[in-house]
């Protein structure tokens, strides 16, 4: 119960982070991180034996969340979001591995899913604080290159 209501605050956190001073892929990365956990606690069935199986719904969301961080890295000038979608590639692919090798059911299983969860979260908590170091970095450059009409 303790490591559930710790993701839940480090979530709420960095969500709460990137809307009050993150950009727009800031914001999307942390709505998407906010919908997907939200799905993901919606759709489980609480009778289930939690990753004793492969999970179509746990499956498909995380695919999902791995297509929108995957657009947010591609029109992204950051960097950060490639990481963050590379990190979702490697907790979606988990569950295909699910069905090729079965022993991995059970906590393995469950720990290696929530896992990636945490270092995604960081990343977006850490291209919020940065963003505004790197606006100032292209301001000056501007400034520089005399591209700012005052």
């Amino acid at each position: 119960m303790l490591r559930v209501t710790f993701y839940f605050t480090f979530l709420i956190g960095v969500a709460a982070l990137a809307f009050w001073r993150g950009r727009r892929e800031e914001r999307l990365a942390a709505l998407v991180c906010v919908v997907g956990t939200a799905l993901t606690v919606v759709t489980a069935d609480p009778r289930a034996v939690r990753f004793a199986s492969f999970g179509t719904i746990a499956f498909v969301i995380d695919l999902g969340v791995f297509l929108a961080f995957l657009a947010i890295a591609l029109r992204s000038e950051r960097f950060w979001p490639l990481w963050v979608a590379g990190l979702q590639l490697t907790a979606a692919t988990i569950h295909p591995m699910m069905l090729i090798s079965p022993v991995l059911a059970g906590r393995v299983f469950g720990a290696a899913l929530a896992f990636w969860s945490y270092p995604i979260l960081l990343l977006i908590a850490i291209g919020t604080l940065r963003t505004q170091t790197v606006e100032r970095w292209r301001a000056e450059a501007d400034i520089a290159s005399g591209r700012v009409i005052s």
